[in-house]
């Protein structure tokens, strides 16, 4: 345990750790939790109040006090070289194997990310930062248990920093005797250590913002951002960011998240996996919303596709790239007939992104970016296509089509197996988990979850007749526990937290109410 001046830190201080939490780095965070931790909070009570006159009946849409906005001519500003091609991306956690391997991947951007793949530890918040600090420096390297080692390449991708979303708070680090915003947290060390460093190599310090739901809360960012740039002497517009359009909210506010950040915003990205936990998360008490089976909602669906077209017209049309969303399929070894499969799949999908307008894709695994870069490279021989522009024509109602389909017992057990093998491995400190040869990382753990609730609250009648209940859920989570334990043998599932992963999934698929984040509710279970 440490304390300066207010700032007082929980966590183990390993030597190591001493690098990155300095003096002057936690001083440089705490001015700013200090400036903007009251708007923050301010802005999570509107989260509250937005989504009790959701649940009173009223339908989420385009505001009208913003029309302005939405029909002025301005553009962002200029984008950097470095961010001018993003056909291909590559996500994943901050560990030093995973960031020397992506960089490495072919990708032209990586985003390592302190959020949805990232279990937040206190050991791997801070050896994140010293991750991407020996990265930065072009000195990274790691040797396995087997003796392998791992270099970066001549040629990397540009890094790209997600840190954590508004909502979420570093319990290790109390500022005056409060948890900091996780977010302030994670952007502020890097910046602090690696903003000079980067613009040095000719690139930049460049963040992905996830799940805000406003574009007040994009406007909080960019204050926290000409805070800082102030603060460390660095030009006005040098940072440059990305966000993620992953809450129905902020699908209905574009406009106004590129116009709050347009001195710092060089494109929005289509967050897929969390923009659907997010649209039956905000339409909860909205009964005849229903969705079915998880692997049935593809990006060929009407809300969806709407989404992502109407990204593409609004970032085109101020100047900002459109980024297309992840590919969570994993590479089979072994079996070409899989792969081959898997390979169909994810080609038709980057090329739905590539037509409707898109200048770049996630990929979760390094052997989709050869796949994904074929795409793109096929029907966007340039390094983006901003020069179109589209008038897709898009309305409210098209976001908010409901996907029809049915509901089934293997669906149901495919949500609940997956609750529990992620929350398993997410409370032993892995965010990022393969599991049925799909890359599950929170935001599609939040979809199982959040389906299984919605289904109950509802009395979904499945596929075959029979009407959901609670009992049927519980015996499902019990039978999905017990298929665990005798995969993996006794040993194996007694060492793992299997128990308390299916009570956490079995607490919030039968509650009253549906929880805002898993991630939040089972905070407490990580060191």
């Amino acid at each position: 345990m440490s304390s300066m001046k207010g700032i007082e830190i929980t966590g183990k201080i390993r030597p190591a750790y001493k690098k990155i939490l300095t003096p002057e780095a936690l001083s440089f965070v705490a001015k700013l939790v200090r400036k903007h931790s009251a708007k923050r909070e301010q802005l999570l009570e509107l989260r509250k109040e937005r989504q009790a006159r959701i649940d009173s009946g009223k339908l989420p849409g385009f505001l009208p006090e913003t029309k302005a906005i939405r029909s002025g001519k301005w553009k962002v500003a200029s984008i950097p070289k470095d961010l001018q091609d993003r056909r291909v991306e590559i996500t994943g956690p901050v560990d030093r194997k995973m960031i020397i391997n992506a960089l490495n991947s072919g990708a032209k951007c990586f985003m390592a990310d302190f959020e949805d793949s990232a279990s937040p530890t206190w050991d791997l918040m801070v050896e994140g930062h010293i991750n991407l600090r020996d990265a930065v420096a072009k000195k990274i390297s790691f040797k396995s248990p087997e003796g392998k080692e791992y270099k970066l390449n001549k040629e990397v991708a540009t890094l790209i920093v997600r840190p954590r979303g508004w909502h979420l708070d570093e319990k290790h680090i109390l500022i005056d005797g409060k948890p900091a915003p996780g977010g302030i947290v994670d952007f502020g060390l890097y910046f602090f250590h690696n903003a000079k460093a980067l613009m040095e190599n000719g690139s930049g310090p460049y963040f992905y913002l996830p799940k805000m739901q406003s574009h007040l809360e994009a406007k909080l960012w960019n204050s926290v951002f000409v805070d800082a740039q102030a603060l460390l002497g660095i030009p006005k517009k040098t940072i440059k960011v990305t966000v993620l359009i992953e809450t129905l909210w902020a699908a209905f506010e574009m406009d106004e998240i590129l116009y709050a950040l347009k001195d710092h915003i060089v494109a929005l990205n289509c967050g897929r996996w969390d923009y659907i936990f997010s649209c039956i998360k905000t339409l909860n008490a909205h009964g005849d919303w229903m969705v079915p089976d998880r692997h049935t909602v593809g990006m060929d669906r009407h809300f969806l596709d709407s989404y992502s077209k109407l990204l593409c017209e609004t970032c085109h049309k101020r100047g900002a790239m459109a980024m297309g969303g992840m590919a969570a399929f994993i590479p089979i070894k072994n079996n070409e007939a899989k792969n081959n499969e898997v390979f169909a799949k994810v080609t038709a999908d980057k090329l739905r992104e590539v037509k409707n307008g898109h200048d770049g894709t996630w990929v979760a695994h390094p052997g989709l970016v050869p796949v994904a870069m074929a795409v793109f490279n096929e029907h966007m021989p340039e390094p983006n296509q901003l020069d179109k522009q589209f008038n897709y024509k898009i309305k409210a109602s098209d976001l908010l089509k409901r996907p029809e389909g049915d509901i089934t017992e293997a669906g149901l057990r495919n949500n609940v197996n997956v609750g529990i093998g992620y929350v398993e491995s997410w409370i032993k400190g892995n965010g990022c988990v393969p599991l049925h040869n799909l890359m599950e990382d929170a935001a599609t753990a939040e979809i199982s979850r959040t389906q299984v609730w919605q289904w109950l609250k509802y009395s979904a009648t499945l596929a075959d007749g029979r009407t959901l209940t609670r009992e049927l859920v519980l015996q499902i989570v019990d039978e999905e526990l017990a298929a665990y334990k005798a995969q993996l043998g006794d040993e194996k599932f007694y060492q793992g937290r299997f128990a308390e992963a299916a009570g956490i999934v079995a607490r919030m698929s039968t509650a009253t109410q549906c929880a805002d984040f898993l991630t939040l509710a089972s905070y407490d279970y990580l060191d």
